[in-house]
């Protein structure tokens, strides 16, 4: 029997029974006063007050039980509570794959709600900031958190979470300072979500970090688990080629996003749609997805639906090629251009705007071959 239901029964019990002593002391009062009343009753006054005092020292004996009682049963709560988190500890080791930690580590948590919060946020965003958003309408594009990040940034290889905790804050090149959560989560909001950002010291912001927290739990401060973020997939010796990507498109994934890649409804309710890929309502150009690198690694280890890293269903050039129709697409501008990389020599291989440190055209910083531009880098 679930342990809150019993603790909720003898809890029931216990009050029901100070009730009644209260009402009854009480009722014994009343009767005094009726007893002085009559001359002939007042010799029972004594006994009365005898077990006025009786009730009274018993109320008093109750509610100290109870008091002890309550606290031995947190404490075994407590103790049950940390005996179950200790058994299913993750142990960090950099040699395997690391997966989200255990739902318990979530639910006794000092901030479950917070973490629970923050789960739904990023796996329906559109429910708090989409049309109509509880929290803020109309604020992003067509995107969940999760379109990007997998099972709410929980999968191996999926763009995850899982060092985010570790590893900030942290000085990133892209904006040329040091970065916090926040910065980071708003980052997305204003790129990936083509949005507004959060207040950073709003319910959602610390829900949103509580669950981030969360998933790395068990990792080591400065340490980046295995299966962190995206895998690499090797280069081409070519260009990536938009024209054979359509090819791929069409046959692999246009039945979920759909040939206009605005995404169709997701079976068997239809409520939710798989993600737009490109348009308005899609990524803008500033996103990390937007460099071809980042998404032909998400659709190698993830697309189509049912892929895998380790269980991949396309091949490194209809990865490269995919990637490169999509990103050959119509969507929001860059809203950050004259800002990001404010070192230029600190550009990817793979950032698509100028200017660089380099001789090689734009062209090829955005569809490759990246092979000559990485060994220009390296040789300097």
């Amino acid at each position: 029997m679930d342990s809150l239901f019993v603790y909720s029964v003898v809890w029931l019990a216990l009050a029901a029974v100070l009730a009644g002593l209260i009402v009854m002391s009480s009722n014994l009062d009343g009767f005094t006063a009726v007893l002085r009343s009559n001359e002939s009753l007042k010799s029972q006054i004594s006994h009365l007050n005898l077990l006025r005092k009786s009730l009274w020292f018993g109320i008093l004996l109750l509610v100290t039980l109870s008091v002890v009682t309550a606290g031995r049963m947190l404490n075994e709560r407590n103790r049950e509570s940390e005996a179950i988190r200790a058994a299913v500890w993750p142990v960090y080791n950099p040699e395997t794959v690391w997966n989200a930690p255990h739902i318990s580590l979530a639910e006794t948590d000092e901030d479950a709600g917070l973490i629970a919060y923050g789960r739904d946020l990023i796996a329906h965003t559109q429910d708090y900031f989409g049309p109509s958003g509880l929290v803020r309408p109309d604020a992003i594009n067509g995107l969940n958190c999760q379109s990007c990040h997998l099972d709410a940034g929980s999968r191996p290889f999926g763009n995850n979470y899982f060092a985010v905790a570790s590893t900030y804050p942290q000085l990133r090149a892209r904006s040329g300072s040091l970065e916090t959560i926040p910065k980071r989560v708003n980052d997305c909001f204003q790129r990936s979500l083509n949005g507004q950002p959060l207040d950073s010291t709003s319910r959602e912001m610390k829900a949103i970090i509580a669950y981030m927290r969360w998933l790395g739990t068990g990792v080591p401060k400065d340490a980046k688990p295995r299966g962190t973020g995206l895998p690499e997939v090797p280069f081409l010796e070519r260009p990536a080629s938009p024209e054979l990507g359509r090819e791929v498109y069409v046959n692999k994934c246009a039945s979920c996003h759909g040939a206009d890649g605005q995404g169709l409804p997701i079976p068997p309710e239809g409520t939710r749609h798989y993600p737009p890929l490109w348009g308005e309502m899609s990524y803008n150009q500033g996103a990390g997805l937007f460099r071809l690198s980042r998404l032909a690694g998400y659709v190698k280890a993830n697309m189509p639906f049912g892929a895998t890293y380790d269980n991949p269903q396309l091949t490194d050039e209809e990865a490269w090629d995919v990637a490169a129709y999509i990103n050959a697409q119509p969507r929001p501008e860059h809203p950050f251009l004259a800002t990001d990389w404010p070192d230029i020599s600190k550009k990817p291989y793979d950032h698509p705007f100028g200017t660089y440190r380099d001789s090689f055209p734009e062209v090829q910083h955005k569809y490759g071959p990246f092979r000559p531009i990485v060994a220009f880098y390296k040789k300097k």
